[in-house]
């Protein structure tokens, strides 16, 4: 008779060790997207590019369950494509994959944040024309007045977000990596 094992399949996986090597190569395009966002004439760059289609596919797709929250959409659709990436990444307990998709959600807020700031002003060109999204949501909200400050804390908060999460990479590969080598190391000398 044979016997059947089962194994117990995990929906999430525990997050894989990153090598120096990895954690290097990952902050070195860290470091370049940084350099970017910072230079580029327009600060707006090739991912940003990307960005846009998710954020104008939002437009539609949000307007299906509601016309009067489709100007919402943008910003939903724009969240939700590196939020699935960041929760894809996660089930498989990519360590990597989970900064870089944390770093392109939290990139997404600068983007958000110039267009907050542009509400009243209504500069940017717009794809397509038509209303800007901040002008109408903060008209609404009563805080039409207050975008620069408004867009200036979410700005930060990008920043301050992308700095966090590479600062986690490398602690979780220089300080925990190193503790759980050292914990293997001292079991096999037992």
């Amino acid at each position: 008779m044979e016997v059947e094992q089962v194994h117990e399949r995990r929906i999430i996986q525990p997050l894989k060790p990153v090598s120096i090597r990895q954690l290097l190569a990952v902050s070195l395009g860290l470091v370049w997207l940084f350099y970017l966002l910072r230079t580029s004439a327009e600060h707006f760059i090739l991912l940003d590019w990307v960005n846009l289609v998710f954020h104008e596919a939002g437009h539609p797709l949000v307007g299906l369950f509601s016309e009067r929250l489709a100007v919402y959409g943008g910003t939903f659709g724009q969240l939700l494509m590196p939020s699935l990436a960041l929760g894809a990444f996660w089930r498989q307990g990519d360590t990597r994959g989970l900064s870089v998709g944390g770093v392109w959600l939290l990139e997404n807020f600068l983007n958000i944040a110039r267009y907050m700031a542009d509400a009243q002003v209504q500069q940017l060109p717009l794809v397509g024309g038509g209303d800007h999204d901040w002008t109408e949501i903060f008209s609404r909200w009563g805080l039409l007045a207050s975008d620069t400050s408004i867009a200036s804390a979410v700005s930060t908060f990008g920043w301050i977000g992308m700095l966090a999460v590479w600062g986690w990479l490398i602690y979780r590969t220089v300080v925990v990596e190193s503790v759980s080598r050292t914990s293997s190391v001292t079991r096999l000398r037992v």
